[in-house]
C-alpha cells in the first residue's frame, strides 16, 4: 500500500458567530479542536487570554475566537511548529483571508458623507488645538503667609 502524498486543499476558515462571549467549549467546537488544546495554546500565544467568569469559566471575546481558528489554520493547516506560528503571529505574516480582509472592509466602504464628517471633526480640532495654544497661561498666585507675632495670644491673628 503505497503512501497517498499529502494535497492541500482550499478550506474556508469556520464562521464565528456575532456573540460577546464564547464558552471554551464552543470556540473548541468552532476551531475543530479539543479544549485541552485550547488550554495549551493559552500558555504559549500571548494574543490568546481569554477573560475568566467568577467561577472560572474561560470566556473568549470574537477577536479571541478569531485567533484560535488563526493558530488552528497556521499550525494544523500550513505546517508551523508552535514556535513559528507564535512568531508568524506577531511578525502579523498572516494569509489574506476573510478574517484579515474584513478589518480592511470598513475603510472601503466609507461613504461621502462619513469622509465629510471625519473632515470636519478633524478641522473643527484643529480650531480648538489652535485656540488652546493661543490662550495666555494664568499665574496662580500664591497664598500669603501670615506671620504670627511671638507676642500674640491668639491662634487665629486677623
Amino acid at each position: 500500500m503505497a503512501a497517498q502524498p499529502m494535497t492541500k486543499r482550499a478550506v474556508n476558515p469556520p464562521v464565528v458567530p456575532d456573540r460577546l462571549y464564547f464558552k471554551i467549549g464552543d470556540v473548541a467546537q468552532i476551531c475543530g479542536v479539543e479544549t485541552y488544546v485550547l488550554r495549551f495554546w493559552e500558555t504559549q500565544f500571548p494574543q490568546l487570554k481569554p477573560n475568566k467568569s467568577g467561577t472560572g469559566q474561560r470566556l473568549y471575546r470574537k477577536r479571541e475566537v478569531e485567533m484560535a481558528v488563526e493558530i488552528k489554520r497556521l499550525v494544523h493547516e500550513e505546517g508551523y511548529t508552535i514556535a513559528g506560528a507564535r512568531q508568524a503571529l506577531e511578525s502579523g505574516q498572516r494569509r489574506p483571508n476573510a478574517l484579515s480582509n474584513a478589518a480592511a472592509a470598513p475603510e472601503k466602504a466609507r461613504t461621502e458623507s462619513q469622509k465629510a464628517t471625519i473632515t470636519r471633526v478633524k478641522s473643527e480640532l484643529r480650531e480648538i488645538i489652535a485656540l488652546l495654544n493661543a490662550a495666555p497661561v494664568a499665574r496662580r498666585e500664591r497664598p500669603k503667609v501670615i506671620r504670627v507675632r511671638p507676642e500674640s495670644d491668639s491662634l487665629f491673628p486677623m
